[in-house]
């Protein structure tokens, strides 16, 4: 019997015993994943769907290679042979990637003298001195428009880096203010900025590093309604979205426009870096024709991030965009490179362009932008909102608790969160463990479940309600709703 290794990513290690890798027999493919299956049950609905097949939001790599490009699960195996699961989230081919010719500006470079300004001769002296990009580079630089989709984690050391690299126009797309909880890892903002506006701070942040860079702020939302429109102007996209729905239409638009999209995604201590460009190779959806469940793969205000980690994706990303402005090196088109800062490693994976892909194959049966929400099976507003689900206000949980009656209430977070703080009156079940405790849930006792913010009880109280269970509700907002309506003396993070 064939002895091998499969790899298991973050978001499905909870269901694998916390096993960052599994030892397994199996002579095929197919057979390895179903004796994983065996050994971690847990595993089996987040890998499979009801009819057996593997999720389409779930890619296998045997080694460096897609199976779904050798043999499918058929694939066999060799002692020593490493399979990897690779969900959505956000050792590769050792052939040279392919060169992308240089790109056409939608601004060319500014006729007249060949020399620049004294005073970006002196700034820009040490790419003067690389050939690879010397003065007609760095006039490429100063004439390019890149868009940055979001301005927090990746969009942060992005948008710094391509500034102070003489991009001559940075496009910025966010809608947030500056909260405190940014600052551990969102490095264009200050403790002073705390409250106000992220692209009004932005946009004095980059223009005080370089004068001569075009700050464009799209202080809105950006929607299937927009989407072209916003990035039609622009060079090169920069994806630093933080959730399903915007990273499919950010996906989408950049095929139905032409444009590169130099992807990157962050996942507590992993990241992933790509360039999807429709014309020359694969895109986003031909590696994840379909999102994961909400609730599979949370964001980083739910699951946590190394503050270090969208540092290095995101100037990964800045390297790829200048690389792609400049028309040298090979960039990451058709190559997925991914970090494990745990590990301090880098892997590279093969892409594949998907002949069936719904957009950017010659089969294509998506014209246009769609509802990205329903396609991801996120409600606009909220988990609550949408859900269909009951919720309950922090006072009237209150005012409950202190009646005759009073609901058990249930901490749907992970352990280490209700060390920072927690309800009084609360039992610990974590999200991840409630199917398997259910049976400690009476169903004559009211219930009331929380979080940290509201989201994660909402889909654990989604869950209560499809087995059953009648009178259960949502805390609103959260913990840190309590907090700031009922009791200041419970932390808030």
């Amino acid at each position: 019997m064939t002895r091998s290794t499969i790899k298991i990513p973050t978001p499905l290690r909870a269901f694998a015993g916390g096993l960052r890798e599994v030892a397994v027999d199996g002579d095929t493919v197919g057979a390895a994943m179903q004796e994983l299956v065996r050994q971690h049950a847990g595993l089996a609905r987040h890998l499979y769907a009801a009819d057996g097949r593997l999720r389409s939001f779930v890619t296998l790599y045997l080694n460096d290679q897609d199976v779904r490009y050798l043999a499918r699960e058929a694939t066999p195996l060799r002692d020593g042979d490493v399979v990897s699961i690779v969900p959505a989230i956000a050792g590769g081919s050792t052939g040279a990637g392919p060169a992308l010719p240089m790109l056409t500006l939608a601004s060319a470079p500014p006729p007249g003298s060949s020399a620049l300004p004294t005073d970006e001769l002196r700034r820009y002296s040490r790419h003067l001195l690389l050939p690879e990009v010397g003065l007609a580079g760095q006039k490429r630089l100063r004439a390019a428009k890149v868009l940055l989709v979001g301005a927090g984690g990746l969009g942060s050391p992005a948008a710094l880096y391509l500034a102070a690299a003489g991009v001559g126009e940075i496009g910025l797309v966010d809608f947030d203010t500056v909260d405190l909880s940014n600052l551990q890892r969102q490095v264009l903002y200050t403790t002073g900025d705390v409250g106000q506006p992220k692209l009004k701070v932005a946009k004095a942040r980059i223009e005080a590093l370089n004068p001569g860079v075009r700050v464009v702020a799209h202080e809105e939302r950006l929607s299937s309604a927009n989407a072209l429109d916003v990035l039609r102007p622009y060079d090169v996209v920069v994806d630093g979205t933080d959730n399903f729905p915007t990273r499919y239409l950010v996906n989408d638009a950049c095929v139905l426009l032409g444009k590169p999209n130099v992807y990157g995604s962050i996942y507590r201590f992993e990241g992933q870096v790509s360039v999807f460009d429709a014309r020359r190779g694969p895109c986003y959806r031909c590696l994840y024709p379909e999102p994961p469940p909400p609730d599979l793969v949370p964001s980083c205000a739910e699951a946590g991030v190394l503050g270090v980690l969208p540092g290095l994706i995101g100037v990964l990303q800045a390297t790829e965009a200048v690389k792609l402005l400049l028309g040298t090196g090979e960039p990451l088109l058709g190559r997925l490179l991914l970090y494990d800062a745990l590990a301090m490693q880098f892997r590279e994976l093969k892409l594949n362009r998907n002949p069936e892909c719904v957009l950017c194959s010659p089969r294509a049966t998506q014209k246009g932008l769609i509802d990205y929400a329903a396609f991801c099976g996120v409600p606009d507003g909220g988990a609550g909102t949408g859900l269909g689900i009951p919720e309950i206000t922090p006072e009237a949980l209150r005012d409950e608790l202190a009646g005759p009656d009073p609901p058990l209430v249930i901490d749907v977070r992970e352990p280490n969160e209700w060390e920072i703080g927690h309800l009084d009156a609360a039992r610990l079940i974590p999200r991840r463990h409630l199917a398997e405790r259910v049976d400690e849930l009476t169903r004559a006792r009211a219930l009331v479940l929380y979080c940290r913010s509201g989201d994660r009880s909402a889909r654990a109280t989604r869950f209560l309600l499809d087995l059953g269970f009648s009178n259960v509700r949502n805390l609103k907002g959260g913990i840190n709703a309590w907090a700031d309506r009922v009791d200041p003396r419970v932390p808030k993070y």
